[in-house]
């Protein structure tokens, strides 16, 4: 409030204006992942069999479900989906590869980018 030079009401309502708008969708935390146990981060590009609404909502839905996926993105090009995993071993992450991908038949192809270092992760949006 001080900042904007605008009072504490003044600032919560704005606040409540952008979270009733859409604008602001939720209040997190950021946990250090290797902190609580996860420390091998993935980036998984998915290509689907086929691809029609349905089947592309219910890869969607089902990665929504999973707990290992952070991050699922629909994206243009040679894959349908960019994933973000994290898992505690590399032994977890195989078994996350086998229970999600070459357990669904419409998983055609998938590949697994392993983090080594992150130099940056941010969650703000420049404005």
């Amino acid at each position: 409030a001080e900042l904007v030079h605008a009072s504490a009401a003044t600032c919560q309502r704005r606040i409540a204006q952008l979270r009733a708008s859409g604008v602001l969708v939720k209040d997190v935390a950021l946990v250090d992942r290797v902190r609580v146990g996860r420390p091998l981060t993935a980036f998984v590009t998915v290509q689907l069999v086929q691809q029609n609404t349905a089947l592309l909502k219910m890869f969607e839905s089902l990665m929504r479900e999973e707990p290992d996926v952070s991050a699922c993105y629909e994206v243009a090009g040679e894959f349908d989906f960019m994933l973000v995993v994290t898992a505690v071993s590399m032994e977890a992450f195989q078994a996350f590869t086998r229970r999600v991908f070459t357990s669904n038949n419409n998983v055609g192809n998938y590949k697994s980018l392993l983090a080594m270092n992150c130099s940056k992760f941010e969650t703000k949006v420049p404005l």
